[in-house]
């Protein structure tokens, strides 16, 4: 029985130690080319059967090149290691129109990590009235690049893990960036489409053991009515803005406290050296924060995200996956 069980410890050992060199070997400059194009000079017509035909336990990195279109599907991403991208956003456009459930009406649903997207559009056309989600992250490590994300209500649900948003357009009325994951903004574009006073984030944090948070960066902030900076969906919510241009569509007071005082104390809402009309501080809520350069720091590195350790670089070198090859050789696209 013990040689049994020493024969296990070390096939475990073993395997353990393969897939750590196998890990460490990756070369994230080479990756899997897979390409849709709804013309039919493709892999795929639909993006999410190019998804769909990447092995459940893939580890390798693929990249599915989406050529110019409006692609109207539900797009769920559930393997790891993938990478979606458009020549532009402006000629990429995955679109839906689902509403009601949060978690449901996602145009593009992301379940897996170590996902990235480049150079897409993906919008929610439902407009107001319900809850209608263009984007879910509910995945670690998830990277958006020079990216358009477009809704009314809840655009971005940016539920749980770690992510980074660069360059990126987001747009909404109410909460259109909400939920619980760490994640850093940088350099990107906010534009609220609220004709009242619509907040651009409801971050979720539930308590003050829970290291997330939303932090903005070298971002710009436009609008065509008025709109705060956020309001508490959980009761420790945290925001910061840092170096942000803030138009005067942000309301004076800046922050909301969805009609519960008692967030007051709890939340973590602050601003460090943000600039523009909407910036001025006389008439801000006595419980939002003017953060120093010190203070700011831990939320606008990428200690924030650990990003040092899986933001990936674009690849480079491309090569056919051996499981597209086999189906374009029977003939099956």
């Amino acid at each position: 029985m013990e040689i049994q069980i020493h024969a296990c410890v070390l096939l475990l050992v073993a395997l353990a130690s393969s897939s750590l060199m196998a890990a460490q070997s990756t070369n994230w400059s080479t990756a899997l080319l897979i390409k849709v194009d709804q013309s039919g000079n493709g892999d795929f017509k639909k993006i999410q059967d190019a998804i769909d035909v990447v092995p459940s336990n893939n580890s390798d990195n693929v990249f599915i090149l989406i050529k110019p279109g409006i692609y109207r599907e539900k797009v769920v991403v559930d393997k790891p290691y993938i990478t979606l991208s458009g020549l532009t956003s402006k000629t990429t456009i995955i679109t839906g129109n689902a509403y009601g459930d949060i978690f449901g009406s996602a145009t593009v649903s992301v379940l897996a990590s170590d996902f990235v997207a480049r150079s897409l559009t993906m919008e929610n056309t439902h407009g107001a009235g319900s809850k209608a989600v263009a984007l879910r992250v509910s995945a670690d490590k998830a990277a958006f690049y020079g990216c358009k994300i477009m809704s009314y209500q809840d655009t971005l649900l940016d539920d749980t893990g770690r992510h980074y948003y660069n360059n990126s357009y987001i747009e909404g009325a109410t909460d259109f960036i909400c939920g619980d994951a760490a994640s850093l903004f940088e350099n990107c574009h906010l534009h609220s489409i609220s004709k009242g006073n619509g907040a651009i984030t409801a971050q979720r944090r539930e308590s003050p053991s829970e290291d997330t948070g939303f932090s903005f960066l070298g971002c710009k902030i436009t609008g065509v009515g008025s709109c705060f900076l956020g309001r508490p969906w959980g009761p420790y919510s945290r925001v910061v803005f840092s170096k942000t241009y803030m138009s005067g569509v942000v309301l004076p007071q800046g922050w909301d406290d969805w009609g519960d005082s008692s967030t007051h104390s709890t939340v973590y809402y602050g601003e460090n050296q943000c600039y523009g009309a909407g910036a001025a501080s006389s008439k801000r809520v006595t419980w939002s924060r003017r953060l120093s350069d010190a203070e700011a720091k831990p939320f606008l590195t990428m200690d924030m995200i650990g990003g040092q350790d899986w933001l990936k670089p674009t690849p480079t070198h491309f090569k056919r996956p051996s499981y597209i090859i086999s189906k374009t050789a029977g003939g099956n696209k």
